[in-house]
């Protein structure tokens, strides 16, 4: 087929050849790169992406404490969930949220905050933790039931890169 051709012709269909294979191979070249790796998710991020804990989060930002919970860690966070808030009533609630009790707030997250990851079947064989805040929660089980003072664990080992989050049903008040 290409002994037909003059030389002028033969140029020209052998640059477009070479065109068409120098695209298609930058083509395959551009869909071979592969995805920069993601950053592992921290607890912030993790309770960020589940749903019942947005007011968790929400008052996370507000006090400053994000930024520990990104922090290397380890963690064990006993997360309260939006159910856990409501049950403080939204007056309790907004008097945390005020700048001049964001030391109270702080205080109220930290008691739900332990040192070192701790799996459910960890905190089962605990009978007490030491929080951030400086207090001691006591730990008990019944019927396989985790209680962590008066909050019951709904939800255990939500599993992020610096530690694990466990999902309670009411917010765990600091002695006052």
């Amino acid at each position: 087929m290409y002994a037909n051709l003059s030389g002028r012709r033969w140029l020209c269909v052998s640059t477009a050849l070479a065109l068409v294979a120098c695209v298609g191979l930058s083509f395959a070249q551009e869909q071979k790169k592969p995805e920069p790796p993601k950053a592992p998710k921290t607890i912030v991020d993790v309770a960020k992406d589940t749903a019942n804990l947005k007011t968790f989060c929400k008052l996370l930002a507000s006090s400053g404490l994000a930024e520990t919970l990104e922090g290397k860690g380890p963690f064990t966070v006993f997360a309260p969930t939006d159910e856990a808030f409501d049950k403080l009533g939204k007056e309790k609630l907004d008097d945390l949220q005020k700048p001049e009790n964001k030391a109270k707030l702080q205080k109220v997250l930290k008691h739900h905050v332990v040192d070192g990851k701790h799996t459910a079947a960890d905190v089962q064989k605990m009978k007490t933790a030491k929080t951030l805040a400086g207090d001691e929660l006591t730990i008990t089980v019944k019927d396989g039931v985790v209680m962590i003072g008066p909050a019951k664990v709904t939800m255990a080992d939500v599993e992020g890169s610096n530690g694990l989050i466990h999902l309670v049903d009411t917010v765990i008040m600091p002695a006052e």
